[in-house]
């Protein structure tokens, strides 16, 4: 008997994805349409033990990954989690790192060729399992973008790597900077999907293409997208840990806590309100300011610039200048 013995997919009992397998194609649909499949945690881990799954299992020649519905392939990771875990506990964000960089991992050397079933939205680390995909079938409403600086983060989980490897450095840079949605005809002319088809289309365009897959050798394939994936694995080895621990202390500054509230509050993040801070001499890190004030009534230290009162025994102080030293303020 194998070791790496597959399982029926039923046996999995999944709660954030759907898996099916069957005439050689194993699916994976990200089943959180009510949040336009965003993955959280749990998705993650999911869709890791899927792959694995997948990979292991004989009767799987090919891999499509898509979204539920016909409103978003995925819109990247859950910014409400975001919000409401790791601004808490930055040091949390770095074991979450940990789980995406395990899927990722997983469905890159998944050994077959995947198609990424585009159904809809495709926005921020949704991009980036598209493009962790060989091949992508986009149906022609959809669109592409990168969010990564509109809400407080940084694209380097795959966009960054990958985008001018894929489109191009000046297009790259356009996505990543401005976060514009492109449209369908557009992304197949920069090279992110293969085919772009009417949605009605959609589902035999993607078999079309699969039982061209399942009609190669495997080994043959298998070795092949691993020589293809030379530029792809050695940009993102070269750099995703440094993304995984910079992301990580970057959750306790201000930029995250404005840009993902503002995400679940539904309202504009305050962009040039951080700027002008920067501009006239304050703190554009800090949510209220560097932890530079001492209670003179108390003794606390490390209290944020901005405060007008102590947080431990409530009296008032003084303001402190941003760049004056650590415990410089005093208390009435």
């Amino acid at each position: 008997m194998s070791t790496f013995k597959p399982r029926p997919a039923a046996d999995f009992g999944f709660e954030q994805i759907l898996y099916e397998k069957g005439d050689w194609v194993a699916r994976v649909t990200i089943n959180r349409p009510e949040v336009y499949n965003c993955y959280s945690a749990q998705t993650l881990q999911e869709m890791t033990i899927a792959f694995r799954d997948a990979a292991w299992d004989d009767t799987v020649a090919v891999v499509v990954l898509t979204g539920a519905g016909e409103k978003a392939f995925c819109t990247g990771g859950d910014v409400a989690e975001y919000q409401s875990q790791y601004l808490k506990r930055p040091r949390d964000y770095w074991k979450y790192m940990g789980l995406f960089h395990d899927c990722h991992d997983q469905l890159r050397k998944i050994g077959k060729p995947v198609i990424a079933r585009i159904n809809g939205i495709v926005a921020g680390g949704g991009n980036e399992f598209n493009m962790a995909c060989d091949l992508a079938v986009m149906a022609d409403h959809a669109t592409i973008r990168q969010v990564g600086t509109k809400v407080g983060s940084v694209a380097a989980g795959g966009a960054t790597q990958w985008l001018p490897i894929m489109v191009g450095d000046r297009r790259a840079r356009e996505m990543l900077f401005t976060c514009d949605p492109i449209d369908a005809k557009t992304a197949l002319d920069w090279g992110l999907v293969n085919r772009v088809v009417p949605y009605a289309e959609l589902d035999a365009a993607v078999d079309v293409l699969a039982q061209k897959l399942i009609d190669k050798f495997p080994e043959c394939t298998r070795y092949t997208k691993e020589a293809v994936n030379y530029w792809k694995d050695l940009s993102w080895s070269a750099t995703i840990g440094h993304a995984r621990d910079w992301l990580s202390l970057h959750f306790a500054t201000l930029e995250p806590w404005e840009g993902m509230t503002a995400f679940v509050e539904k309202r504009k993040p305050d962009y040039r309100g951080i700027r002008r801070k920067a501009a006239e001499g304050g703190s554009s890190e800090f949510v209220w300011g560097p932890y530079v004030g001492a209670c003179g009534s108390c003794g606390a230290k490390g209290i944020p610039a901005d405060f007008a009162f102590c947080g431990n025994c409530g009296a008032a102080l003084e303001k402190v200048p941003v760049g004056a030293p650590a415990g410089a303020s005093n208390g009435r």
